[in-house]
This record gives structure tokens, sequence and C-alpha cells, in this order.
């Protein structure tokens, strides 16, 4: 099997690096020295540490399954809650301690760098629309209990995640998660 590129290795350094210790604990030397390369290769293939965490977003995007929203197998409620199900148990693999990396970098970024809150905001609105659209599919087929419009559910869903997530983040377990299911299942099921 071939060896990784450097700038593959430098985005997996970058994604544990964050995750561990956010955005502003974590130096170029910490990234270089967790890829095993010299600092100077950080340079060599990205700009700023704000474009390796442009990389590191769009990498955390694609972990996050959003086809699971697509896979018109599953009807669009119980694929919605697979989708947060998936979510929960990633969470979960790490002892609620990573958190989510959009609510991470918007929290700690939001005042800092403009660049990486448009870049999170991109990504939070991505995923809010592909909520969105499987709540108006559940609407289409009668399966969708709330009276609220699907795109005003959309954002709250993936609103109230973000909190539930950044709660289970300070408790360390899963509550505020069966939390969100909770009224998932109320307002959704």
């Amino acid at each position: 099997m071939p060896r990784p590129s450097v700038r593959e290795q430098l985005v997996e350094a970058a994604v544990e690096c964050f995750h561990e210790r956010g955005f502003n604990g974590t130096g170029i030397q910490d990234i270089a020295r967790t890829a095993g390369v010299p600092k100077g290769s950080v340079y060599n293939h990205f700009d700023s540490k704000e474009a390796l965490a442009g990389e590191v977003m769009d990498r955390y995007a694609a972990s996050r399954k959003l086809e699971l929203l697509h896979d018109e197998a599953l009807a669009p409620v119980p694929r919605l809650r697979a989708h947060f199900e998936y979510l929960a148990a990633d969470l979960e693999r790490f002892s609620y301690a990573r958190g989510c990396m959009f609510g991470n970098f918007g929290t700690e970024l939001a005042n800092q760098s403009d660049t990486v809150r448009t870049q999170v905001d991109a990504r939070l609105d991505a995923w809010t629309s592909a909520v969105t659209r499987v709540l108006e599919e559940a609407r289409t087929v009668g399966a969708l209990k709330s009276p609220v419009a699907a795109e005003q559910l959309g954002q709250f869903l993936v609103n109230a995640w973000e909190g539930a997530v950044l709660r289970a983040k300070v408790t360390r377990d899963r509550a505020p998660l069966d939390n969100f299911f909770d009224v998932f299942d109320s307002l959704v099921a």
C-alpha cells in the first residue's frame, strides 16, 4: 500500500490536533510533529493555518455522512433519525470529549477569523439544507408531525443538535443527546 502524501498526513494530524487542543491551542509545530514531517512542510502545502483549517472542515464534513440523508432506501423520518444516531455514535466513540468540529471552530474563532467563521457558516447551511430536504420529503409523504415549516424545523434541529453536542462535551455523557432525540421524536417522528 502506498504511503500517504505529506499533505494527507498534515490534514490527518491537524484533525487530531484541532480536536484535542482547538485551533488556538494548536501550533504549526504541533501539527508537523504529529504528522512526522518538518514544520516547513505545512507551508509547502497550505498558505496559512486557516487554509489548513478549511481543509480539515472539508474532511470533517465528509465524515458526517450526509449521504445518509439522501438514501431513499429508508423512509424520510427514520433516515433523518439514523443520521443523527450516526453522529451520536461518533461522539460516544470519543467519550463525548471532541464535540463537533464546526461547533468547536465556530465557538472559538467566530470573533477572530472571518474566513473560518464564513466557512463554518457555509457548512452548517449545507447540513441544514440537507436536513430540510428530508423534512420536506417527510411532509410530502405525510410522515411529519410538526406543523412548523420544514426550513424552520431543519434550522432548529441542526441548532439544537449543536447545542446538545456542546452540552455532551461538557458533561461527558449522552444525556443531552438523549434529550435531543426525545424532542426530535415529539416534533418529527
